[in-house]
């Protein structure tokens, strides 16, 4: 008997997590958990039960992608030069932030930067070494830290969601973030 619940449950949290994925796609980080219950098949209550609030849901559809990012960091960690390394993962994290609806949402700290956010906490863990190396190569200032790195990247793609072009107008906000605002020389 007890198996079998186990066993419902789990389908109960793959048919909501696939269903979730389908409509934060479409809707973004706002998609109904009402609708996302309904199209699963299961009461609003199964829904937060395994997802107990919007973040949590955000995060576990994001994971995928997250994993990604922090593959990329992994990869990028020791090779060339590590301005441009760490300038590479950040454009990486901007382009899947304004491509893939709801992950800057699921990366957006609450609280504790530190223990509030999985999907941020494993792209700071990755991204640490990172930007150590920039630190140390003088490429980056030493009081940068990932988390601030995260929150701008995330601040950018939240206020472009709604432009006509998000991925333009993120990419020229971030490439002005770093370039700052004083005139080219």
């Amino acid at each position: 008997m007890v198996e079998n619940q186990r066993a419902d449950a789990r389908r109960n949290h793959e048919r909501i997590l696939a269903v979730a994925e389908r409509e934060v796609a479409a809707h973004g980080a706002s998609a109904s958990l009402e609708q996302i219950a309904r199209v699963a098949g299961v009461g609003s209550a199964t829904v937060r039960r395994h997802f107990p609030t919007r973040q949590a849901l955000l995060e576990a559809v994001s994971w995928h992608r997250v994993q990604a990012l922090c593959d990329r960091a992994r990869e990028l960690t020791g090779t060339g030069d590590s301005r441009d390394a760490l300038l590479a993962w950040l454009t990486e994290v901007v382009a899947y932030c304004v491509t893939a609806r709801g992950l800057a949402t699921a990366l957006a700290y609450e609280g504790d930067p530190v223990h509030g956010n999985s999907c941020a906490g494993a792209l700071e863990e990755a991204a640490e070494p990172l930007l150590r190396k920039a630190v140390e190569d003088g490429a980056v200032a030493r009081d940068v830290t990932v988390v601030e790195l995260v929150t701008l990247v995330v601040g950018i793609a939240m206020a472009t969601e709604g432009h006509q072009d998000p991925a333009a107008a993120a990419h020229r906000l971030f490439a002005l973030a770093v370039a700052g605002i004083g005139p080219s020389r």
